[in-house]
């Protein structure tokens, strides 16, 4: 049995994992901005499931989470940060207030978690950090610069921190799921409110009131939470791993587009060294 802490219960993939994290046995905080929507999940299991409310972007709470956490069950084994939503705006399109609340749930919030759990991951020299990033961590659509960067920033912190941490027992990996059955593209996607004509033909067309994937995507949330729980009891998991067919699709494409352009420019980005070190 492992103790596991995840945030972003209350629909979705989080949802799912918090459903199969407890029915294999395992003590889990299940957190959500509402904690009233784990009510039935958690009283399912009394003995194991700690139900507590969190928005990523509140220090106070992510603080009290971590503490309620500890006392409960003693240690944490597995953290999930899967608390997070989507926004679609063409970059000149976007409101600044947006964007920062963005980055405070998909970036800051995780990132103030990890910083809270890791001292015990350290003190008992084990631990897992699973981060849910996506597909748009690694390539960026019209419309989705800024949830890209977001995601791109939160795979920058925990590329280093897996090298950081490793050393001391802690393993972390990077989740991009591709597009999965959930809120995502429904009721947890914001948008600015104000577009601009001349995008309608690029971020417009990603719009939600153009948007009609919803409902039609090809990832099921139950899979993704046993593949999750694979990854925690892997020997030895990747930093990085794609989830569904799609991803695998999209993100070969984009790293075939990528080596074809270094290839292409080699000549250019050689042309950069001092003579003795291109010499060398």
């Amino acid at each position: 049995m492992s103790t596991w802490l995840i945030t972003g219960c209350s629909t979705g993939l989080g949802h799912a994992l918090a459903e199969a994290v407890l029915d294999a046995g395992h003590n889990a905080v299940i957190t959500a901005r509402n904690p009233d929507n784990l009510t039935e999940l958690a009283a399912a299991h009394p003995d194991t499931a700690l139900a507590l409310p969190l928005n990523v972007r509140d220090h106070e709470q992510v603080a009290n989470v971590a503490q309620q956490a500890t006392e409960r069950f003693g240690t944490i084994d597995v953290l999930v940060n899967n608390a997070g939503h989507g926004y679609r705006s063409a970059v000149e399109e976007a409101d600044p207030a947006e964007v920062q609340e963005l980055f405070e749930t998909n970036f800051f919030g995780p990132v103030d978690l990890i910083r809270q759990i890791l001292p015990g991951m350290r003190a008992q020299r084990s631990g897992t950090i699973i981060n849910i990033s996506s597909i748009a961590g690694r390539f960026s659509n019209p419309g989705s610069g800024y949830y890209s960067a977001s995601k791109a920033a939160l795979e920058g912190v925990s590329w280093a921190l897996q090298k950081e941490a490793e050393p001391l027992g802690i393993r972390v990996v990077i989740v991009e799921p591709g597009a999965f059955r959930t809120d995502f593209a429904g009721r947890s996607l914001q948008q600015s409110a104000t577009p601009i004509g001349d995008y309608a033909n690029t971020a417009g067309l990603r719009r939600i009131e153009n948007d009609h994937t919803h409902g039609t995507q090809p990832g099921d949330p139950a899979r993704a939470a046993q593949a999750l729980i694979r990854l925690a009891e892997a020997a030895n998991p990747p930093l990085r791993v794609l989830l569904g067919s799609d991803a695998i699709q999209v993100i070969r494409a984009e790293l075939d587009q990528q080596n074809a352009e270094i290839d292409e420019w080699e000549d250019l980005s050689h042309s950069t060294d001092f003579p003795d070190a291109t010499a060398s």
